[in-house]
């Protein structure tokens, strides 16, 4: 027989003004000795074993409100248990990445320049993707996680990952209907005098994958990019840029089209790098999520090197 237990309080999620799920804790008091995973698989019935594991293992539970991941802690009578509703890895340890957001279908975090999203002919071990599957494994070896947008490797900000392959085909395959915003900061060289803009062109792929556009038109894939100017002085320029499409390089190419690189970036012509990284960041992404149709939005704070280089 399992442990007793009286039920203090639920809160069922609800969503705030910001599109974002926000929901206060599941409460509990324990009325007899038992260790912690028993007594969470009892009380959290109406879920799997592996769903109560995950719960664990992303730091969601509180024992007298400090966060516990062991399965066997021992429980006295008159504890509190609080199980925090916002899906967010406390316990995992990550390098050049955060989970900022996690449920039953995808995975967002915040990566840093540097980190590559998947691994590359030179790096196969530490890239976004290998981790978070080292993550989702830790929890239930059968767990995969699965690539459905990249960042440059020197690109920071917000991506998103799949859980399963039918959520990712579900994404890729419909990715212009679910996004509603994708938005980046870009910190350029030079002055750009107009306050906003777009770039159009048809994007083709060297043979030493450096991206180009095309002088003919339909001849390639087509790139649409919109700007607006933020801020500038003598030598930079910063802007928010919203993609229309999501072409490999896309950004980056655009802006060495127009004569203004971007800060950092030698492959597409920029000469400079004040803020040693890549002036590029993936701001928002906005969408709806593939499983509920909830409007899910993210954003990641642009670094202040790109504030302080345009000022």
């Amino acid at each position: 027989m399992g442990p007793t237990r009286r039920k203090l309080l639920i809160v069922k999620n609800r969503q705030n003004k910001s599109t974002k799920n926000v929901a206060k804790p599941e409460l509990y008091i324990v009325e007899e000795e038992a260790e912690l995973l028993p007594f969470l698989l009892d009380t959290l019935s109406n879920r799997s074993r592996n769903s109560v594991k995950s719960i664990l293992t992303r730091g969601q539970v509180y024992v007298n409100g400090e966060v516990i991941t062991k399965h066997n802690f021992q429980l006295e009578p008159g504890y509190k248990i609080s199980i925090e509703k916002n899906i967010v890895a406390k316990a995992a340890s990550f390098t050049g990445l955060k989970i900022v957001h996690e449920d039953d279908d995808i995975i967002v975090i915040e990566k840093e320049s540097g980190l590559l999203s998947i691994s590359s002919p030179k790096e196969k071990s530490l890239t976004a993707y290998k981790q978070l599957m080292t993550y989702v494994q830790k929890i239930n070896p059968k767990n995969r996680v699965f690539v459905v947008h990249r960042l440059d490797r020197d690109t920071s900000g917000v991506m998103m990952f799949a859980k399963s392959e039918k959520v990712k085909l579900k994404l890729q395959n419909s990715w212009k209907d679910i996004v509603e915003e994708r938005a980046y900061i870009a910190l350029v060289e030079g002055v750009i005098k107009k306050q906003e803009g777009t770039i159009t062109s048809w994007l083709k792929e060297s043979k030493t994958l450096k991206m180009y556009s095309s002088s003919n038109p339909n001849d390639g894939q087509h790139a649409v990019t919109h700007y607006q100017k933020i801020q500038s002085n003598t030598n930079f320029t910063l802007l928010n840029v919203h993609l229309e499409t999501g072409r490999k390089n896309q950004i980056r190419v655009h802006m060495e089209d127009i004569g203004h690189p971007i800060v950092g970036d030698k492959k597409y012509g920029s000469k400079v790098n004040p803020i040693s990284r890549l002036g590029l960041h993936a701001k928002t992404l906005a969408f709806k999520h593939p499983t509920t149709d909830e409007i899910m939005r993210f954003e990641s704070n642009t670094p202040k090197s790109f504030f302080d280089s345009s000022k």
